[in-house]
């Protein structure tokens, strides 16, 4: 046995008794710990008027959640300004009812309008849903009191860490849901009315109840308070922490089909020159359709991207490619399906969607027709994905196939495996295909309430020939927590690894990378709430252990 594999085996026994005890654990929690919130079902006769006023008489019936704990500053203490969270229901739509309140009205802050722009400069209101009640993937929204509205899908955090305050979920803020929501402030604070769809949203309707949680700011005071999960090893984005929605029954989705046309054209014409007019224009569709509340499949036609918002601007000093997150809905729509094992600094993944519509050489393809299912079927998260992009130029069309599928167990724990194959039509080039696995162990009650995460992936990329060396892999061990943040990542690429629909800044290296971070939090300073110390070191070589080069911070 080689030292690698004692190594591996060894981390596992180490984690073993942990993981053991997450399910237990976890059901514990869930029956004893977690907050619960009850939905109230609307009656026949009654609406709800979106104005932002929670003059129902539904709201004065519904429970409220309430009892915000502070994150910062004072960590554990009652929030200074009360807030109350309310949800009511009909067979279509989940409404909620947020009161506000405020000692200081005339001072609240909400300058930011701009969909999706970053409030943080701004009073606001923040909450997450896990429809499905699996603490790994949801829905985040926000808003302030001038009514500016953001939304994003939560998928399993790269590497161990998500945003905001702890552990868990990271935002793609590329989805934009369908929702509404009215805002108005008043001589006690400000209040919102919102309405979402459940159309809008995946759902387990078996689930019995939906993960949710609350955060509020009051930027005067730089104040974040939170509903549940108010440690620093906890916060918004850590789906464990959350507490519980219950009371949604009966919720239809209704006929569960979208449908998206476009058409785009232009005519030409010159009076008095001779020319004969000319009228060109194309046109597409894409189809959503929910096979099951847990199940969506995607169906689009000559697709059209004009919608898409420009990558941001990124200036690249190195010799190697620049990694540009996903826009496109098409692909955004249950991307958190097709993950693997990627970096988060993006320098690595085996199946990366913006390869599809570009070829080799970077120039642009025109995607014919594609097909999606994404989703969840009992234990396992699947993704499939078959796209046809048609001849450019002097470029030949090219078919992408995806497969990908994990199975979950415990709380926060999975093991995968995931299959590409990106072929030339008509060119006799051999397919080229990606085959691998991976797998993830984690757990937000480690020695207590500690995060750990313990990752690793294996991928090849064979080409029908015994050329070898085209394989990659790596292990990842994390301990993302508030006073000590940790991790020591290993990855090798070898020199004939093709990442024909993934993404590789670069081939024949070994990687080593462990980095410390050791953050104390002062005692009540009026000024100073956290103090960082980082150790970073990046060490490459190439896969004979030749020194490529080295880093340090």
């Amino acid at each position: 046995m080689s030292g690698r594999s004692v190594r591996v085996i060894g981390v596992l026994l180490c984690l073993h008794p942990v993981l053991r005890g997450e399910l237990a654990a976890g059901q514990a929690q869930a029956d004893a710990g977690s907050r619960t919130v009850t939905a109230l079902r609307l009656q026949p006769e009654e609406r709800i008027n979106m104005d932002g006023r929670l003059d129902e008489g539904a709201w004065q019936r519904a429970q409220a959640a309430t009892d915000f704990t502070q994150a910062d500053p004072r960590n554990g203490a009652p929030a200074t300004e009360r807030t109350e969270v309310r949800f009511v229901f009909d067979r279509d739509r989940l409404y909620m009812g947020v009161h506000c309140f405020d000692s200081e009205p005339d001072r609240l802050l909400g300058n930011q309008m701009v969909r999706d722009g970053y409030l943080s400069g701004d009073d606001r209101f923040m909450w997450t849903l896990d429809p499905y009640f699996n603490q790994r993937t949801g829905y985040f929204f926000e808003i302030n009191p001038s009514g500016a509205m953001g939304d994003g899908l939560l998928v399993p955090a790269q590497g161990g860490g998500g945003g905001g305050l702890g552990f868990g979920a990271s935002q793609n803020r590329g989805w934009d849901g369908i929702w509404l929501a009215r805002v108005r402030r008043h001589e006690q604070g400000w209040s919102a009315e919102i309405e979402i769809p459940f159309r809008t949203l995946n759902f387990d309707p078996r689930a019995p109840a939906w993960g949710a949680n609350f955060q509020r700011t009051v930027r005067r005071k730089n104040e974040e308070s939170l509903w549940s999960g108010y440690g620093r090893n906890q916060g918004l984005f850590n789906l464990a922490s959350a507490g519980h929605l219950v009371g949604i029954t009966d919720a239809s989705q209704g006929l569960g089909l979208d449908v998206k046309p476009y058409v785009i054209g232009n005519y030409i014409d010159e009076p008095g020159t001779g020319r004969a007019p000319i009228l060109k224009g194309t046109g597409g569709v894409d189809f959503f359709y929910n096979l099951s509340p847990q199940l969506k499949a995607n169906l689009t036609i000559n697709t059209d991207f004009a919608q898409t918002e420009v990558d941001d601007r990124q200036v690249n000093l190195t010799r190697f490619p620049l990694f540009f997150p996903e826009k496109r809905d098409f692909f955004l729509e249950g991307s958190s399906s097709f993950d693997f094992s990627r970096e988060p600094t993006g320098n690595f993944t085996a199946f990366f969607s913006r390869r599809i519509g570009l070829d080799e050489r970077g120039r642009p393809q025109r995607i014919d027709h594609g097909v999606k299912m994404t989703g969840q079927a009992g234990p396992f998260d699947l993704g499939i994905l078959q796209v046809r992009t048609a001849p450019q130029r002097d470029s030949v069309g090219e078919d992408f196939t995806v497969l990908r599928l994990k199975r979950r167990f415990l709380l926060q724990s999975y093991v995968g495996a995931i299959y590409t194959r990106r072929a030339e039509r008509g060119s006799g080039v051999p397919a080229r295909q990606t085959i691998g696995a991976d797998f993830e162990l984690g757990t937000t009650r480690f020695r207590g309430s500690q995060n750990l995460l313990f990752s690793g992936f294996y991928v090849r990329t064979p080409d029908g020939t015994e050329r070898g060396n085209d394989a990659a892999y790596g292990l990842r061990l994390n301990y993302p927590n508030d006073l000590w943040n940790a991790r020591m990542s290993y990855r090798v690429v070898q020199e004939n690894y093709d990442a024909a629909a993934g993404f590789v800044e670069r081939t024949n290296y070994r990687r080593w990378n462990p980095v410390v971070r050791f953050g104390p939090r002062p005692k009540n300073h009026p000024w100073i709430r956290q103090v960082s110390t980082e150790a970073w070191i990046e060490y490459l070589t190439d896969t004979s252990f030749r020194l490529i080069g080295r880093a340090f911070r």
